[in-house]
């Protein structure tokens, strides 16, 4: 007897959406497809008309899910990331990089907080939060602008500050995560919150988040190629050790209480450093690449189908919030903190503009919602949800291209 499976048809719709975002642009381009925004346009098609399925698979009704599949792809994301770097030796290359983290970011969190608290109606702490959701780029689906793999170089300052800042800044951003719930919680901002904040969540969480990376990677740098000498683990050719070192730099940070996305990256960064030019490298970074290819499209489909819950509370202020921040604020504070480097005019104007949001904004507004009721809730995923697929079209589509030609290189990747 034939059975209708909702499992199954579940399935069969997730791989056809994956086939068809990557097949269907080849029609129209011989560039490899921006297939992010397609994944949730076809989330969308496919599922988001199915009676009930949005509502369940919301993350405004299920947070937990969403924030473990992001943190997961993060995590996988950014250990690649950091595999991805040839060079880290010379200082003058992460100008640029210092420049948007220490200024474009934190303006970029001032600036849409202050907007969604006076023209979106949001509490302190919910603009606090729209800002510190909002304010990391992508190490994940920002693929077109990054450096190549490992051993491939093509790290034009362009290519390296995208990848760097994108490494770097998701765990940067959690300070101000906690610090809005902090606001959240106790309603009102003092100066003992501030200072608990300020030793704890920055300083104590972000060092230890870079000891414990230096320190993972290099003790796997050891294991993987030099103990025992004649017989070491590179020689397997296993890419799965990858994702073994992702989940202890992760794991042991969190556990100390630092922040597990910085560890991540460093860890990644610092294991390359061990015989830099060993062709495991590559074998350890496509692996960790494919399993973040994999969960990234099941994350976008999803999306794609939560969307018409999620765009439920969308409004006109929602729409020009998102606007602001991929047309004018991202660009405004990329420039203004850039303003005097190294870089040419045309550089300066694509690392400026081209702040994917993705996997990062999906990551810290669920990890928000299972931790505690937020106010505004709904409000903030429509605009969160918005912009990523905002980002998405006019990133995703352009990224490569853009640039090409600001680098004169073609991206391999």
């Amino acid at each position: 007897m034939f059975e209708f499976s909702s499992y199954h048809v579940l399935l069969a719709g997730l791989g056809l959406a994956i086939v068809l975002a990557y097949w269907l642009p080849r029609f129209f381009s011989g560039r490899e497809p921006a297939a992010s925004a397609l994944l949730i346009g076809l989330g969308w098609l496919l599922f988001g008309w199915i009676d009930g399925m949005p509502e369940a698979i919301s993350p405004i009704s299920a947070p937990k899910p969403w924030e473990i599949v992001s943190e997961l792809c993060l995590i996988v994301g950014l250990f690649g990331v950091g595999l991805r770097i040839d060079q880290v030796a010379r200082l003058p290359q992460w100008g640029p990089t210092v420049r948007l983290l220490a200024i474009a970011m934190p303006l970029t969190i001032v600036a849409l907080a202050a907007i969604g608290w006076q023209a979106g109606g949001l509490t302190l702490a919910g603009a606090l939060l729209l800002g510190s959701v909002l304010s990391p780029t992508d190490p994940v689906l920002a693929g077109d602008v990054q450096v190549g793999r490992p051993t491939e170089g093509g790290e034009h300052p362009v290519r390296f500050t995208l990848t760097t800042e994108a490494g770097l800044n998701d765990g940067l951003a959690f300070p101000f995560v906690h610090l809005s719930l902090a606001i959240g919680a106790a309603s009102v901002l003092t100066p003992e919150l501030f200072g608990v904040w300020a030793a704890r969540d920055v300083a104590y969480r972000i060092v230890v988040g870079a000891l414990c990376g230096i320190a993972v990677g290099w003790l796997l740098g050891k294991v993987l190629f030099h103990v025992p000498r004649e017989n070491a683990l590179a020689k397997t050719e296993a890419g799965v050790f990858a994702l073994a070192g992702v989940f202890i730099a992760y794991g042991l940070t969190e556990l100390a209480e630092g922040y597990g996305f910085i560890a991540a990256f460093v860890a990644g960064v610092r294991l390359r450093r061990t015989e830099s030019d060993h062709a495991f490298h590559v074998r350890l970074h496509d692996f960790s690449e494919t399993v973040e290819h994999a969960l990234t499209a099941m994350l976008l489909i999803g999306l794609g189908a939560a969307m018409p819950a999620l765009m439920k509370t969308l409004d006109m202020t929602s729409v020009l919030i998102a606007t602001a921040l991929v047309l004018v604020v991202r660009p405004a504070t990329g420039l203004l903190s850039l303003a005097g480097s190294r870089m040419r005019r045309r550089e300066r104007l694509v690392v400026a503009f081209y702040g994917v949001r993705g996997m990062g904004s999906i990551y810290y507004l669920s990890y928000a919602g299972s931790h505690m009721e937020l106010t505004n809730e709904a409000q903030l995923w429509a605009i969160t949800a918005f912009t990523i697929l905002m980002s998405t079209v006019l990133h995703g589509f352009s990224a490569a291209f853009a640039v090409e030609r600001a680098t004169g290189e073609k991206q391999t990747d």
